[in-house]
């Protein structure tokens, strides 16, 4: 039985910590903020036995084996080091670190102390993009050429806000841009070239990107995160036909696999919770293997989808820095 610990009780770690009961092999025994009030509020909530106002009195906790950290992306680097220095198996909520540099530093960390590590992907583990892997490996689509991929989320503005803020790593590049990029790395793998447009508003993050990923043999991946709502679909294109994603993509409970001259299959596949306990789950499989990274979710995937980011960010003029 894997102990586990949040690092950050906040929006996302709200929604984690609620699918707590359908993890195995896994409890969840304590949390850590900077607010003790805040931590034993988080705590009452999802009945967590030990609470800690600091992140350094969580980490010396010897009853605890792995964290999930899920605090504002800028914030990625510097807790996620406290991590694994504390030798302590690491969930980080995506993006993995507000920059390439700081996510080849973690990932460097990480493999230097042994210490298992992995990006809080959880589209990578649902039932459905399961099933989706299985029939593109097994050739149902053909020779895959190209992705389509968009996700839009109505946001208001609010210069109070994380989104909103640069200091904060707000933005749709780490907050919605990562999903459609993870998705296109995932079946196409890296491109030899990255194209982005987008535009910025007042507080100096982007509030919609785009992505053309080009792979130097014509296939390719078009891609699109906003902060207006959007149909939040993708589609995976083979030369036999191909698979649609239907919104929302990135937790989806079905896939349509179309072929030349035959019906439309559509394929169930829910997943048994809110889908937030699998990627918890293969964490605590690779732990009881004697893992430091998953063959679902790689550190090097982590690193290639970052790059993709970066480039997004430089060429936008985002700012963004690690603390």
């Amino acid at each position: 039985m894997v102990r586990w610990a949040v690092l950050g009780p906040g929006r996302i770690a709200e929604s984690v910590a609620r699918d707590f009961p359908h993890v195995v092999d896994g409890e969840l025994v304590a949390v850590g903020s900077r607010s003790l009030t805040r931590a034993s509020e988080f705590a009452d909530r999802y009945g967590i036995g030990r609470v800690y106002g600091s992140y350094a009195e969580l980490l010396a906790d010897d009853e605890v084996d792995a964290v999930y950290v899920a605090t504002p992306h800028t914030w990625h680097f510097a807790h996620g080091t406290a991590v694994i220095e504390a030798g302590k198996a690491l969930l980080m909520e995506k993006a993995f670190t507000a920059t390439l540099p700081g996510a080849e530093r973690l990932v460097s960390l990480a493999r230097e102390r042994g210490v298992f590590a992995m990006e809080a992907m959880w589209t990578r583990f649902q039932p459905a993009i399961v099933r989706m892997r299985e029939l593109i490996a097994d050739g149902a689509i053909g020779e895959v050429r190209g992705v389509q991929a968009d996700l839009g989320a109505g946001r208001p503005f609010d210069p109070e806000d994380r989104l909103f803020s640069l200091d904060l790593g707000g933005g749709t590049i780490l907050d919605l841009g990562v999903y459609v990029v993870s998705l296109a790395q995932m079946v196409l793998g890296n491109p030899t070239q990255v194209f982005v447009t987008g535009s910025l508003i007042s507080t100096g993050v982007d509030g919609e990107s785009s992505y053309l990923l080009s792979y130097g043999d014509g296939r390719s991946a078009t891609l699109r995160a906003a902060f207006y709502q959007s149909p939040g679909a993708a589609r995976v294109l083979g030369t036999e036909g191909w698979i649609d994603i239907p919104p929302r993509f990135h937790h989806p409970d079905r896939i349509v696999l179309h072929r030349p001259g035959q019906e439309p299959e559509e394929i169930l596949a829910p997943p048994a919770s809110a889908g937030y306990s699998l990627e918890v789950d293969e964490v605590n499989r690779c732990l009881a293997a004697g893992l430091t990274e998953s063959e679902i979710m790689p550190l090097d995937d982590t690193l290639a989808v970052q790059a993709i980011l970066q480039h997004a960010a430089d060429t936008l003029g985002v700012a963004l820095v690690d603390h």
